[in-house]
């Protein structure tokens, strides 16, 4: 289903990554503490780390070839309900009422099996989109919490969520790209050859 898989993930708007670091008090009669830790605020598209990891390309194109089948028995199965539909308009006046009738009725038996077996496969297909996404979003966040524990990050908000607390955010706090890189090379996974020779989408700017 290579249009009709729907990418879907339920996940958090924002969590705290670390607790922020206290400054150690100073002796009496000492020089004045030194002030405390700035908060370090990143923003992540969770959702497009997520789909846009080398790992997430490719199952997306396996789980492609894999319902690729059955999308073409579709296909297969509406193009031959067009054709019965197009000679029943062509020769209706010719037949009689009875023949009318059977290849209306044969016509009416297929829309409903074209109608069911769509409804089984966008079930299944979007199912296993859902499982697979869980799966890797979970090890995406993994990479997420070291590498903001890494970067001193205090909190990252998810600006993927349609409601999310976040007006704005300079391109300093964008950590979608270097989230999606840090994963690629833990991973392992090589980047994936364009689908029908399209350009890959661009990323969101490096946090770094």
């Amino acid at each position: 289903m290579k249009r009709s898989l729907s990418l879907i993930l339920v996940l958090a708007s924002g969590f705290v990554l670390s607790a922020v670091a206290q400054t150690p008090a100073a002796p009496a009669a000492a020089a004045p503490a030194a002030p405390a830790a700035q908060n370090k605020i990143g923003v992540i598209a969770f959702q497009l780390a997520v789909a846009q990891t080398n790992e997430g390309q490719r199952n997306f194109a396996d789980l492609q070839k894999k319902y690729e089948p059955k999308e073409n028995q579709l296909k297969a199965l509406n193009s031959e309900i067009e054709a019965s539909q197009k000679e029943l308009q062509e020769k209706g006046a010719t037949l009689t009422a009875a023949e009318r009738a059977s290849r209306t009725k044969s016509i009416d038996e297929k829309k409903k099996q074209l109608q069911r077996s769509a409804e089984d496969l966008r079930t299944s297909g979007n199912q296993e989109m859902q499982e697979m996404l869980n799966a890797l979003a979970t090890k995406v966040y993994d990479v997420l919490a070291t590498y903001s524990k890494e970067q001193g990050y205090t909190l990252v908000l998810d600006v993927s969520q349609q409601q999310n607390p976040v007006l704005y955010a300079g391109e300093s706090s964008n950590i979608t790209k270097a989230v999606i890189e840090a994963y690629n090379v833990k991973s392992g996974v090589p980047a994936q050859p364009p689908i029908g020779g399209a350009k890959p989408a661009a990323t969101q700017p490096s946090g770094k």
